[in-house]
């Protein structure tokens, strides 16, 4: 698809699937740096110093490679993006300090009896509470999503039980919202009622990482959002093939997502405006 400078469009042509998707991934490639950097940045500090209960959480187990990630994202900031400075305040939670040099959230999960949710610092959250999920497994974390337990538990927990240090990896997720806002706390979903205008593609271009001392896992989420309509017009084949990714979910997820009644609302702006 031609989508000018915005970097992912994950809609797939053959309809809904629920599926990991997830690829191989170089160190290189591990964090991406835009020019939004300095903007990004300047709004986690703001959102830190403002709603810190909201978008950190910790746990003590969770310290231990909360400061190993610290120093992974330090190193290879200086080995692939040497005009970011690493300098870091030495007082704060080594998680929050590592988030602060990143446009990603962070989220270290931690072997116990299960893999658990041990420190994050979520400052984009799409409709998500933090607070709920530190300490959680894997399958809580995903309670709430339609088909996990049955199409995705399984090999979650496979695939975090089989990674390994020396290979990471990465996949996209995407929805559409009815605001721009990279801050967006739990919150009640609603289904967008405005013009095409007043919808937005949020894409998270997710990694998965294992630390080489600690096990832990690190899991990163670098958001990245636009207007649909403006994708609309940069490429038809994107709003159609949008409509038939909406149209071909379960009810369950139209549900979950705020898209029921979406597709055909898409449909009717879409053709008005062309």
């Amino acid at each position: 698809m031609t989508t000018g400078d915005f970097p992912y469009v994950p809609v797939d042509a053959r309809g809904w699937r629920l599926s990991m998707g997830l690829r191989p991934l170089e160190s290189a490639a591990w964090l991406e740096i835009d020019e939004h950097f300095a903007e990004e940045l300047a709004l986690k500090t703001r959102l830190l110093e403002e709603n810190y209960d909201v978008v950190v959480a910790t746990n003590p187990e969770g310290d231990d490679a909360s400061w190993e990630l610290r120093e992974e994202i330090r190193e290879n900031l200086r080995a692939h993006h040497p005009e970011v400075d690493t300098a870091v305040d030495e007082s704060e939670h080594p998680l929050v300090a590592a988030s602060r040099l990143v446009q990603e959230d962070l989220c270290v999960l931690v072997r116990d009896d299960a893999w658990r949710l041990r420190a994050a610092c979520v400052c984009f959250p799409s409709r998500w509470d933090l607070a709920s999920k530190i300490g959680a497994t894997l399958d809580d974390i995903h309670g709430p999503v339609p088909g996990y337990e049955v199409g995705l538990s399984r090999p979650t927990n496979a695939f975090f039980e089989r990674l390994k240090p020396d290979r990471a990896f990465w996949r996209l997720n995407w929805t559409l919202l009815d605001s721009p806002r990279l801050f967006q706390p739990a919150s009640a979903r609603r289904t967008p009622i405005e013009g095409l205008e007043e919808w937005y593609f949020r894409v998270e271009r997710q990694t998965l990482r294992s630390l080489p001392r600690t096990k832990a896992v690190v899991f990163t989420i670098r958001t990245y959002v636009t207007s649909a309509a403006m994708l609309c017009r940069r490429d038809q084949m994107f709003a159609e093939t949008l409509i038939q990714a909406i149209e071909t979910a379960p009810a369950s997820v139209q549900e979950y997502k705020g898209w029921t009644g979406v597709a055909e609302r898409l449909r009717d702006a879409w053709a008005q405006s062309s």
